[in-house]
């Protein structure tokens, strides 16, 4: 323990956990922060002796999707993180206090544990006139942030606002929205997407209070574990794309067939993200899944890259090899013309090939071989 804070393991016994439960939730921990089973032992005994971190959750311009997506994912380790292995100190969205109570509570966390707490992003930051479009306590949101980033152990911004700016900062961005990478000088775990998956936030957070450093980043921050793969990638409609077979209107016979959503603006070629990995609503699905193309919510500046039922002309890379740290979003609507020609060549041969092999099954005509009752032969002499 550090300065009579306990420990993990501590703090949930005094809730109540048995033993069992203390080693269940470790060997959760460890599936969410994607490390080997071998490491179980190291996490039982970090959690054993490491004292809970004080977090400081912070909102700004934002909805609270990523509050709300937090708080209720299905999985058990999420409630634990939250209420029984963080110390939650400050957020506006949880806290019971308010008012003077409130921001007394922050400048206590932030001064007897400077260095040590984790510092949680909600939203974008506006600059416009010193940052007066945003204001709490009397204080814009730029100083405020400033300010709790300054001692932070780890700045992570929650969602695409805090991550890129978001709709706040999609043309014309009137207030002059900001992600927080750009404000700050210090490293920014970005966890993107309207909002964020839950085990995607809860597997950074894990990783955190296990190794007591931030995970391994791409090139646009992003924790590499869940976000170094396009959903094009691991989508259960890929063969469908591979083979030429499209959706071509939200009613089409295609459609029913669940056919690949790509012409209907499906982003799940550009967009990376653990989403048909890591499906919503209790692992039950996710957006391409219900019927609807990915809009790449977790990529920088979404909201103005176009329609979102209009699909892009063209994008590299068919295979999952293709990362982000090597294709960025500029990248993905330039032309590649060798790799596109090929590619739809290979689609309109595969699909007649597929569509004659369709209709024939479907014929109610369809010819049937005679039966004349003698085996066929297969290459011997007669007998």
């Amino acid at each position: 323990m550090e300065n009579n804070v306990p420990s993990i393991w501590r703090a949930m016994k005094a809730k109540g956990y048995s033993r069992r439960e203390f080693m269940y939730f470790c060997g959760v921990a460890v599936a969410s922060a994607g490390i080997q089973a071998s490491a179980f032992g190291q996490v039982v005994d970090t959690f054993e002796k490491k004292a809970r971190p004080p977090v400081v959750w912070l909102h700004f311009q934002e909805c609270t999707c990523c509050s709300e997506s937090f708080i209720r994912s299905s999985h058990p380790i999420v409630a634990d993180i939250i209420f029984d292995t963080l110390s939650l100190d400050y957020t506006e969205t949880l806290m019971a206090a308010s008012g003077f109570q409130a921001e007394k509570a922050l400048h206590d966390t932030m001064n007897n544990n400077k260095g040590k707490y984790i510092l949680l992003v909600e939203g974008s930051v506006p600059m416009l006139n010193g940052g007066s479009c945003c204001t709490i306590g009397g204080r814009s949101a730029l100083d405020i942030l400033k300010e709790a980033a300054d001692g932070a152990a780890a700045v992570i911004a929650w969602g695409s606002c805090a991550s890129h700016g978001c709709i706040q900062a999609a043309k014309p961005n009137p207030t002059t929205a900001t992600p927080i990478h750009k404000i700050i000088n210090k490293p920014v775990i970005n966890v993107p997407g309207c909002p964020p998956i839950a085990e995607v936030m809860t597997g950074v957070v894990t990783h955190i209070l296990l190794f007591g450093k931030i995970p391994e980043l791409d090139s646009q921050g992003r924790p590499k574990e869940f976000y170094s793969r396009r959903v094009h990638d691991t989508c259960y409609r890929r063969p469908y794309y591979d083979a030429g077979l499209f959706v071509e209107s939200w009613d089409d016979d295609a459609a029913r067939k669940g056919y690949c959503l790509y012409k209907m603006g499906c982003r799940g070629p550009v967009t990376y993200n653990a989403c048909s990995v890591t499906k919503w609503n209790g692992n039950l699905s996710y957006p391409i899944q219900s019927g609807h193309g990915c809009i790449g919510c977790s990529e920088k500046d979404f909201w103005d890259n176009g329609p979102f039922y209009q699909h892009l002309s063209t994008f590299p890379g068919f295979g999952i090899e293709t990362t982000a740290d090597t294709i960025g979003t500029v990248a993905t609507v330039a032309t590649v013309g060798g790799v596109t020609l090929h590619a739809i060549t290979s689609n309109i041969r595969k699909r007649k090939v597929i569509q004659e092999n369709m209709d024939e099954s479907a014929s109610p005509n369809r010819a049937e071989p005679p039966n004349t009752g003698i085996e066929p032969n297969n290459g011997g002499d007669a007998s």
